[in-house]
């Protein structure tokens, strides 16, 4: 699902956009003040899109790393960046330890970054936490 590009921050100074105007669509009535754009609306279209993604798997991790093609630890990462993007704490890092010896049997993380999990702190993204191995076109998958 693709949102329309809103600017929410001045081309020119970086400070942030308010909205001045809304326009009924139908009866053409308008009302002008200062609204906030909300903060989902601020997101960065990557973490945007990874919120609708968490939503619609109801929050299941398991399911978000099938639809994205992506790693337990960089799920984690991605959730975190959105709490941190809405400006709310990261909670710490809960570690299920059967968890990330799981994904560490199956490849889907090396053992750096179970490691690093097991130690409370977080893989740094995708590449790093992925174990790479050749799929049947013989192409290195990411």
């Amino acid at each position: 699902m693709n949102r329309k590009s809103m600017v929410s921050r001045c081309p020119v100074c970086q400070s942030g956009m308010a909205i001045s105007e809304l326009k009924c669509e139908s009866c053409d009535t308008s009302v002008r003040g200062r609204f906030e754009i909300p903060e989902l609306c601020r997101l960065p279209e990557d973490l945007y899109e990874f919120l609708l993604v968490f939503v619609r798997n109801r929050g299941v991790i398991r399911e978000v790393e099938k639809e994205l093609g992506i790693s337990y630890p960089t799920v984690r990462a991605r959730l975190d960046s959105v709490i941190a993007a809405l400006g709310f704490d990261a909670p710490e890092l809960e570690v299920d330890k059967d968890d990330v010896i799981r994904q560490l049997e199956a490849g889907e993380i090396s053992p750096e970054a179970a490691e690093r999990l097991l130690r409370g702190e977080k893989a740094l993204d995708e590449t790093e936490g992925r174990v790479e191995d050749e799929g049947e076109s013989g192409q290195t998958e990411e």
